[in-house]
């Protein structure tokens, strides 16, 4: 079965070709699946994408009408896939997996710069500033983290934190045995965490869980780290919230409406995206450009995986009627 994977990147590409070596015929585009160039594919071929392809009801209508059955998504998360239209038109889909270390460990990393206020400290240092005033930072053994969401990345991070010796509360609607932290309802994390952490999927339900009526829960001067879905949080109350300073540090590595701005250069466009270059330049709002998941490790599996999927589904499932 031949596979066209979209939206190649640069560092992806020596893993594609670890696995043309071992006789899977794969071509690389680094576009985005679109409709029109659905028509384009081999007809019973399988596609591979990452998350600025947006499959809606129309693109998986396509791939049907192409006898295209199986995509996969080279990343953990599937929100820009619409599930409910791929299982309508029989097109079978996967997401990858990788190691949850290399996400929790930039987690780790966003809430020691956000606790020792290290953007301040960047911008002195280069223009030889070197005083103190304002820079005074806090210790984790003396606060309260609150991870919601204990899947692989949620717990991992929770146990790397219980090396600091912060009290850790914990929110999942399936709470698991063996889970070093406190379960508790989540209005309680929200109340008593000095630093919150989203380690969840976007889903309808939780579309915008961080919003202006629970940050009003929510301790004065909280910390708030989104290494997840940038949906989780909605933009306006964050910058409301940051204003105000009810948050008293926020550390980012991806926002809402990221689509078409993250993995770009786009410093000689013109950036129209008003919320995001607003929050992004106060002193206390670390962001980075949805990276936390970039590791040598984690991109070879998703590249793997993504592929391996698709053979997978394609060995074990009845491929349907082609749509007239």
């Amino acid at each position: 079965m031949k596979i066209t994977a979209f939206e190649v990147r640069p560092d992806e590409k020596p893993y594609f070709e670890e696995l043309r070596q071992k006789g899977i015929e794969i071509t690389e585009r680094p576009d985005r699946l679109t409709l029109d160039v659905i028509s384009e594919l081999e007809p019973d071929s399988a596609v591979s994408i990452l998350g600025q392809s947006l499959c809606d009801e129309a693109i998986f209508q396509a791939l049907a009408r192409q006898t295209i059955f199986y995509l996969s998504t080279r990343t953990i998360g599937y929100n820009h896939l619409d599930l409910t239209a791929a299982k309508k038109y029989g097109v079978h889909t996967a997401n990858v997996s990788y190691a949850p270390d290399g996400v929790a460990d930039y987690t780790i990393m966003m809430i020691l710069l956000c606790l020792r206020g290290y953007k301040q400290a960047l911008w002195r240092m280069q223009v030889n500033d070197f005083s103190l005033d304002g820079l005074m930072g806090r210790e984790l053994r003396d606060l309260t983290v609150g991870v919601i969401g204990t899947g692989r990345i949620g717990s991992q991070v929770i146990r790397d934190l219980s090396g600091f010796g912060s009290h850790i509360l914990a929110y999942d609607p399936h709470p698991k045995a063996g889970i070093a932290a406190e379960f508790v309802p989540l209005e309680r994390l929200y109340a008593e965490s000095d630093i919150i952490t989203l380690h969840t999927a976007l889903t309808p339900e939780n579309y915008h869980m961080i919003n202006s009526d629970t940050i009003a829960l929510m301790k004065d001067g909280v910390v708030l780290i989104n290494c997840a879905r940038g949906g989780l949080m909605d933009m306006k109350a964050l910058i409301e919230g940051i204003e105000s300073c009810k948050i008293g540090a926020l550390g980012l590595d991806t926002v809402e409406d990221e689509e078409g701005i993250v993995h770009k250069d786009r410093k000689t466009d013109i950036f129209a995206d008003r919320d995001l270059a607003y929050l992004k330049q106060f002193k206390n709002v670390v962001y980075t450009q949805h990276m936390a998941f970039f590791t040598e490790q984690a991109v070879r599996s998703m590249v793997s995986c993504g592929v391996m999927s698709l053979l997978n589904m394609a060995a074990h499932t009845q491929i349907p009627q082609q749509l007239s």
